[in-house]
């Protein structure tokens, strides 16, 4: 089974838009995929839902709750700064570190841009969705 960390923008545009995104949530649903998250992503998820989407607290909390079902859930315990522009990137990374993940999957420029950290491959939906079919 894959594992696989999801930046929070992959989360936002699941709940909003649908998609791609979406159907990744869904494989993780279906099991196909254990994907790894840590409350810095969820926050982050959060705040943006909140405050760029207007979302209302009982829909912040369904969606907190549906993540965190979702999810294997870690704690970091090692702190990166592999990405100075932009702290929150940091947390992702430090996310996939702790649980071992095989990708992160985002849309972020700034992560994409490093294509890999320490064995772990960071790859656009798309991208990650056809290495499943190399596999």
């Amino acid at each position: 089974m894959r594992r696989v960390t999801f930046d929070s923008n992959i989360y936002v545009s699941a709940l909003e838009f649908g998609g791609i995104c979406a159907r990744l949530i869904g494989m993780a649903r279906a099991g196909d995929l254990r994907v790894d998250v840590s409350e810095p992503i969820i926050a982050e998820v959060i705040a943006v839902l909140r405050e760029d989407f207007h979302w209302e607290p009982y829909r912040l909390h369904d969606a907190r709750q549906r993540i965190t079902a979702l999810g294997n859930f870690v704690t970091p315990t090692k702190t990166v700064e592999a990405v100075k522009d932009d702290p929150d990137d940091n947390r992702v990374l430090e996310c996939a570190l702790q649980a071992g993940s095989d990708s992160i999957v985002t849309r972020d420029k700034d992560l994409l841009r490093l294509k890999e950290y320490e064995g772990i491959s960071i790859v656009t939906p798309s991208q990650f969705l056809e290495l499943g079919q190399e596999r």
